[in-house]
């Protein structure tokens, strides 16, 4: 009966283990290391997260750390936050912030509507920030959820014709 108990005792240990996060470093660690600082892109870095967010080291809780305290995404903020407080790590959920997310903004989006042709619609105006400023658009975005096209649209039409 001892080498059953042995067994079940091994088998719940094992359980616990993949539930936890493993200790190690991903295969692909350069990868997601990459990834959560891309910033053209909020889904890359939100991904990165919950990858990394599976083994738990020195290196990923600063990597994570890091994004909570630096990233203009809340929703990559929260990822972060849930995952290392998760960990038992000792954290803090930063406020959403009502301002600017990236600096100069206005002055941008300004600039943009004003290369334009006179005539040109707000489509090509979303289209020229997309191109041009990869960065704002994908922040905002990722920030504004379902309401940037609006968000979008009102920046556009608050800005005066030349």
């Amino acid at each position: 009966m001892r080498k059953n108990e042995t067994r079940k005792n091994e088998a719940r240990t094992t359980e616990g283990r993949t539930k936890e996060a493993r200790k190690d470093l991903p295969e692909n660690f350069n990868e997601l290391k990459k990834s959560v600082n891309r910033t053209s892109s909020w889904r890359d870095r939100l991904d990165a997260i919950e990858e990394l967010g599976r083994f738990k080291s020195k290196e990923t809780i600063n990597l994570l750390n890091q994004r909570l305290e630096n990233d203009p995404v809340y929703k990559i903020q929260e990822a972060a936050y849930r995952r290392l407080h998760a960990w038992g790590e000792q954290v803090i959920m930063p406020e959403r912030k009502n301002r600017e997310l990236i600096k100069d903004t206005n002055k941008v989006l300004v600039r943009i509507k004003k290369s334009l042709p006179e005539d040109h619609s707000y489509e090509d105006f979303k289209e020229k920030v997309k191109k041009t400023r990869m960065d704002l658009y994908d922040t905002y975005e990722g920030e504004k959820g379902p309401d940037f096209d609006k968000w979008l649209e009102e920046q556009w039409s608050a800005i005066p014709a030349r």
